[in-house]
């Protein structure tokens, strides 16, 4: 694994599997009918799908049913499930540490910084609930649908790496000019690298492209205002 010029692992983003699932998929086409009035379609009218074939292969003509069972299965696992959970609870922190900055920082970066992270992660938090209400956990015990609130491991905050302690909450909203901006950077640095372990832990576990999207861009995105981070404090 590569290492940052701080000597720490940095953790490289896989990309996503959308080029793998496309060729599992057969890079599926549909064709139009263009000779001989209709003369390329099936007998029942329906346009043909055709599934290019690997390197040195033929191409391979499917009917819409055996397309539709080619394609890869990305229902949400388990792992899926936790990340969005706990990742909602991540963000909402960060959006409550963020909101403290305009009244109490004294850099201009810092308060811009604070905006950035406000900007992107609000907007995550809506497509992470909508994820789970499209995608509801089973419930434990029963089988039934959940929403993902009521998960018992969501609720544990404290088990989520990276967050702040009610403490040091405290801390930060009791601080003011300098003391404020040394102690948001900190905070939210090693909320961000916390951020990146439970991405990590996603990508390496989670079934689902949409979950996986998610987790890139949150790699993607608080690496570079963790690198920005630092050269700020």
């Amino acid at each position: 694994m590569a290492k940052d010029p701080r000597g720490r692992k940095a953790l490289t983003v896989r990309p996503l599997r959308f080029a793998a699932a496309m060729a599992t998929a057969g890079l599926l086409l549909t064709l139009t009918a263009c000779q001989d009035d209709g003369a390329d379609r099936a007998d029942d009218g329906r346009a043909p799908i055709v599934a290019p074939g690997r390197p040195g292969e033929k191409s391979r003509t499917l009917t819409p049913e055996q397309a539709a069972k080619a394609k890869p299965d990305d229902s949400p696992n388990a792992a899926d499930h936790s990340y969005v959970q706990r990742m909602v609870e991540h963000h909402r922190q960060a959006l409550t540490m963020s909101a403290l900055a305009p009244e109490r920082a004294s850099a201009d970066p810092v308060k811009r910084l604070a905006e950035r992270i406000t900007a992107a992660q609000k907007p995550e938090i809506g497509a992470m609930q909508k994820w789970l209400a499209r995608h509801p956990a089973p419930s434990a015990g029963t089988g039934g649908p959940s929403t993902g609130h009521d998960h018992g491991h969501a609720q544990d905050h404290g088990s989520m790496p990276g967050m702040a302690t009610e403490q040091q909450l405290k801390e930060l909203t009791d601080a003011r000019g300098a003391d404020f901006d040394r102690l948001f950077l900190t905070l939210m640095t090693a909320h961000h690298e916390g951020a990146l372990t439970m991405a990590g832990e996603a990508l390496a576990g989670g079934n689902n492209l949409a979950v996986e999207e998610m987790a890139n861009e949150v790699v993607a995105t608080q690496s570079a205002e963790i690198h920005r981070m630092r050269a700020m404090g």
